[in-house]
């Protein structure tokens, strides 16, 4: 006797209400969010544990009397207010100024230069290039240990070449009235070449027909130069000027290597201030009340420049 298949049925689809649904989709989110996070963490802690917090802490530590050893106690503004009254820490703030207004100018001027002279097909430019870079890429320590030797007022090779020229021997880095010149020059020599990697690059993008047109009507190399090239380069000049400007501001490895804020503190700048009172005169809050005036004055310097790049595109917006 033969029997028949039985027809299969399948169980009676339940259909999910659409708060179910909500709900679903909401643990889905917070397991991705876990999941990220699980991910992000290692960094998110040591951006905290090296940035952040040691910001907050310093920022507390500058309104406490402290040498980091002993029990602090708060002082408020008393350390801003003997910054202010303190001759040193002026003298500290005029040898960043003077720093900061020979050695950015030249800068800038030097690698615009550079840039104009290597933005050319000639033989071995490539060479040239890499010449002008390669002592960007040296650390300034390495610098000043080389600058020092060479430098060195009784057995450095600047003197013996100048004695076989028949001039006298000068102090350089211990001479006060020589120092701070020197410490730019050597500044320079390492800088420029960042300056000039960043005009080329932007040499690169200024608009080819631009600059012959301008030749087509007759304008000679210094008008080209005046009229489409520095307007095609401004916005990497204020990149440029702010970038140089916060490094000038913060010098203090060239320093420390070379003449340690000397001679007689005519090389004494603001940061080398700040570790002289946290790591030499154990004034801790001392110096990072110093530390945060410089910050201020960077905060400043950053908010001018961008107001003024702001106005200047509108002026430009406005006139096109």
């Amino acid at each position: 006797m033969s029997t028949l298949p039985r027809a299969l049925t399948l169980p009676p689809r339940t259909g999910t209400t659409p708060a179910e649904a909500r709900r679903a989709a909401r643990r889905r989110s917070r397991r991705d969010r876990a999941t990220a996070w699980a991910f992000i963490s290692p960094s998110v802690v040591v951006i905290l544990g090296l940035s952040v917090v040691p910001v907050v802490w310093s920022l507390l530590l500058s309104f406490r009397a402290d040498d980091l050893v002993t029990p602090g106690r708060w002082v408020g503004l008393d350390n801003y207010r003997a910054l202010a009254q303190d001759p040193n820490f002026r003298t500290a703030v005029g040898n960043t100024l003077q720093y900061a207004a020979l050695y950015v100018p030249l800068s800038l001027v030097g690698g615009l230069a550079l840039a104009i002279a290597l933005n050319r097909r000639i033989r071995f430019v490539g060479l040239y290039r890499t010449l002008v870079f390669v002592p960007f890429v040296v650390s300034a320590t390495a610098q000043g240990v080389l600058f020092s030797f060479i430098l060195d007022p009784d057995f450095g090779v600047a003197n013996s070449l100048l004695h076989h020229l028949g001039v006298s021997r000068q102090g350089f880095l211990s001479d006060p009235g020589q120092a701070m010149f020197l410490l730019v020059l050597i500044s320079l020599w390492s800088g420029v070449g960042f300056c000039v990697v960043v005009y080329l690059a932007a040499l690169q993008d200024v608009p080819p027909e631009l600059v012959e047109s301008a030749r087509l009507d007759g304008a000679n190399l210094r008008q080209v130069l005046r009229h489409v090239t520095l307007p095609a380069l401004t916005p990497v000049t204020v990149f440029l000027l702010l970038w140089q400007l916060i490094s000038a501001l913060q010098v203090f490895d060239l320093i420390y290597v070379t003449t340690k804020g000397g001679p007689l503190g005519s090389t004494t700048v603001v940061v080398y201030f700040v570790w002289q009172q946290a790591f030499q005169m154990f004034t801790a809050g001392y110096g990072a009340a110093a530390a945060y005036v410089l910050a201020l004055a960077l905060l400043v310097s950053g908010g001018v420049l961008r107001l003024v790049r702001a106005r200047e595109g509108r002026v430009e917006g406005g006139r096109s």
